[in-house]
């Protein structure tokens, strides 16, 4: 069924940026968030294939480091800049744009 909302800017900016990390179409992903709205949080978590990145049941990031990788501290800064950069990779190989 189709339908129009209408949504505050901010918000569907966020939808779209979910979206695009998640690999999947914004009515798939307006559909969960629906869904999980009525129904509470989905059964089981989302996953990507990489083993560092996992997608929780919220849709949020979660990282976790390889065990056996050597530590390091990075500061807020540097931690946005990778994010960033990843964010922006990806974003080009979806639009099949050289990385």
């Amino acid at each position: 069924m189709k339908t129009t909302l209408d949504l505050p800017d901010h918000l569907m900016q966020q939808v779209k940026q979910r979206a695009l990390q998640q690999g999947r179409p914004i009515k798939a992903l307006m559909a969960v968030y629906i869904r999980q709205g009525l129904h509470g949080p989905a059964a089981l978590p989302l996953t990507t294939n990489s083993g560092v990145l996992e997608v929780d049941e919220e849709g949020l990031p979660l990282f976790r480091p390889d065990p056996q990788l050597k530590r390091h501290s990075i500061d807020l800064a540097t931690a946005l800049r990778l994010e960033q950069d990843a964010l922006i990779q990806e974003d080009r190989q979806r639009a099949g744009l050289p990385a």
